[in-house]
């Protein structure tokens, strides 16, 4: 079975073409730097087997990723897939669990869009076009939620109102889910370690958006992201934790205008509206080493982006107990070795010791960073959220094949 998966991250559209299950790629590749400029242009990485192209091109918004994306595809007629799986952020208080879609499950998703603004308006309405496209083809919500189903009440439990808390859904959701669990699954096999009796610390610190995830026994505990991804570390546009006064000055200064206060939170602040240079702390990083003033925009916005990562890793490594191991993923995680430095440097306290020369030089990942004195593992390990994607779709799809072939026996 062929599925061609999607995965809209908040400024990146990464797009698979997977056979299962063998798992061969057949074609894939990334539209990055989606969204607002940055110091470099938009691009579109496609490959096919070996091959790899760059296309750049403007890419203001998802939708016009997408048409591009399916420029490209449309290229080879040979590459049509069987079923299509989806990357959906937000699954609210109805899906705990992947699903099939249909018209339901669409109808079902509506309510989900207030709560992940970036993410879920322009997947859903990519999964509404692919079913003008692929009308034949079933297609698989892949929810982010759902590994973070398993936090307890404790840690998902916002202190408000029981009308708000029950009546409304107002509660910890948390996010990444697809991307910690690959991992978490991943570091656990290269340690030896039964998923089972598996702790660790998760890092996913993307381009875009980034979370930290408590995980213990192989399941997750706790997650930076809350009711919404705004939730947590500063990210590339959204702010992360704010005191909940700022948001009610912030109403007061526009006047109760809400959707103004979602683009200022979400798509105006973080490492954009803090270094008024770049949303890509790449970008914010070199010119910070370029200056060299503690005081210039660039290095405080990389000192605020580095010390709300250090607080929520100390305070996950204090609620995991015994970790054996904190991961780093996603595209900083994976290729920025000055933020990894940064991040776990002094942290002995915790059994955390990183050695800057493999940290430097760990260019071919899964990779282990840390010292030989470190009794916590540092692993830099690549994300594969498509393949997982995949995967999911698969078993949802076999599973859903062999429950039709049981009612009809029956």
């Amino acid at each position: 079975m062929r599925i061609l998966v999607f995965n809209c991250g908040s400024s990146s559209l990464k797009y698979r073409l997977i056979e299962l299950p063998d798992e061969k790629e057949l074609v894939g590749g990334e539209a990055q730097r989606v969204g607002p400029k940055t110091a470099e242009p938009a691009r579109i990485i496609h490959r096919i087997g070996k091959t790899e192209e760059t296309h750049y091109v403007e890419m203001p918004d998802h939708a016009a990723a997408l048409g591009e994306v399916m420029k490209l595809l449309r290229r080879d007629p040979n590459l049509v897939p069987d079923a299509l799986g989806h990357r959906v952020v937000h699954g609210g208080a109805g899906f705990h669990r992947h699903t099939r879609i249909d018209d339901a499950v669409i109808e079902a998703l509506e309510p989900t869009l207030a709560l992940a603004p970036i993410h879920n308006p322009p997947i859903v309405r990519l999964i509404k076009a692919c079913r003008q496209l692929y009308p034949e083809l079933p297609q698989v919500a892949v929810f982010d939620t759902a590994f973070h189903a398993t936090i307890p009440p404790h840690a998902r439990t916002y202190a408000l109102p029981r009308r708000l808390r029950e009546d409304e859904g107002i509660r910890k959701y948390g996010f990444h889910g697809i991307s910690h669990q690959y991992v978490t699954t991943e570091a656990a096999r290269l340690l030896g370690i039964p998923l089972e009796r598996f702790n660790a610390v998760s890092c996913h610190l993307g381009s875009g958006g980034a979370s930290l995830c408590a995980v213990v026994n192989g399941r997750s505990i706790d997650n930076t992201m809350g009711y919404s991804p705004l939730q947590g570390l500063v990210m590339s546009t959204r702010s992360g934790d704010l005191d909940p006064a700022v948001t009610l000055q912030l109403l007061a200064l526009d006047y109760g205008d809400c959707r103004a206060i979602e683009k200022t939170l979400n798509s105006r602040s973080g490492v954009l509206g803090l270094s008024g240079i770049s949303a890509d702390i790449r970008d914010v990083l070199r010119k910070a080493a370029e200056s060299g003033s503690e005081t210039d925009a660039a290095d405080v916005t990389a000192q605020v982006y580095m010390w709300r990562i250090r607080k929520y890793l100390g305070a996950y490594l204090a609620v995991v107990g015994n970790a054996h191991a904190v991961i780093f993923t996603d595209t900083i995680g994976e290729l920025v070795p000055a933020v990894r430095q940064a991040v776990c440097s002094d942290m002995e306290c915790f059994g955390l010791a990183i050695d800057e020369h493999r940290n430097a030089h760990a260019a071919k990942l899964p990779a282990d960073v840390a010292s030989d004195r470190s009794r916590v593992r540092i692993l830099a390990i690549a994300t594969n959220e498509e393949l997982a994607i995949a995967r999911f779709s698969y078993n949802v799809l076999m599973a859903d094949a062999g429950a039709a072939k049981t009612g009809g026996a029956a």
